[in-house]
């Protein structure tokens, strides 16, 4: 094996404090940091007061700077590979600079750091034994919506990316095509401003102004199980006798049973 290396760096996707002590000694150490956008890792940088060469590597010079990478291994340089936030190569560029690393014979390294679909995921009180990451739906909403058909039927966890701009749109469309199932928005993750939403899509989609980045994640699809709403509604009655609202006892009937929120709320109040 060739002795230069290239290091795929994951980097903070929020605080800067979660940057690991071998991320940062990778990063002093490479002899040129190859970069998603120049501007944001120079904040990285600077903050740690680390003055490696940078250069770019984005969507739309990835062929030019995959060679330009491949040149610096075989000139024995050592270089790191960072996106903006996280992993690289997770909905960031990167795949083809791997494969031609590894068609050439040079040594791959992964720096372990914050990711945020799993960050979402396991916070999020969705199944995580199972579960699916697919990153940026289409930003078209016909191809969106053919993406999301092949999806309908998968029954874990799916996790989606998704921009502030774009989330009440996908929300609708993934309301649309898969119907009303549990969902978890999670923002800002790490930052001071972090944010765990969790509810039906019907819900979710009232939201307005999200900012921060998104992680979308959506129920999978369940299997058809017969409820008893006849024992649904003792329970749900008996937790409110006891002093819980009524919106927190229908959450917490909804989740346990998978049962229509919209059809606990007519139990209730249908009685009344």
């Amino acid at each position: 094996m060739k002795k230069s290396k290239l290091y795929l760096v994951a980097t903070p996707i929020g605080n800067l404090n979660e940057i690991s002590k071998r991320a940062l000694d990778v990063l002093n150490m490479v002899d040129v940091i190859a970069c998603e956008d120049t501007r944001n890792t120079l904040k990285l940088l600077t903050h740690f007061d680390i003055h490696t060469k940078m250069i770019s590597y984005h969507n739309f010079n990835e062929e030019i700077k995959t060679k330009e990478i491949i040149d610096l291994l075989k000139d024995d340089k050592n270089v790191a590979l960072v996106s903006d936030a996280g992993y690289p190569l997770i909905s960031d560029p990167g795949y083809e600079l791997v494969n031609e690393v590894i068609n050439e014979g040079f040594e791959i390294t992964t720096i372990s750091g914050p990711n945020a679909a799993l960050n979402a995921l396991v916070a999020s009180g969705l199944d995580n034994k199972h579960f699916m990451f697919y990153g940026f739906l289409n930003s078209k909403p016909s191809q969106a919506k053919k993406e999301l058909e092949a999806l309908k039927d998968f029954p874990y966890t799916i996790i989606f990316y998704e921009a502030p701009h774009r989330i009440n749109k996908t929300l609708n469309i993934v309301l649309e095509v898969l119907g009303d199932r549990r969902a978890v928005i999670a923002r800002e993750l790490t930052k001071i401003h972090e944010e765990f939403i969790r509810d039906n899509l019907s819900e979710l989609i009232k939201l307005e102004n999200l900012k921060g980045e998104i992680v979308l994640l959506i129920e999978g699809k369940k299997q058809t199980e017969e409820i008893d709403y006849d024992e649904v509604e003792k329970e749900l009655k008996s937790l409110i006798d006891k002093g819980e609202s009524i919106k927190e006892a229908v959450n917490k009937i909804s989740i346990k049973y998978k049962a229509n929120k919209n059809r606990l709320k007519d139990m209730i109040y249908d009685k009344h």
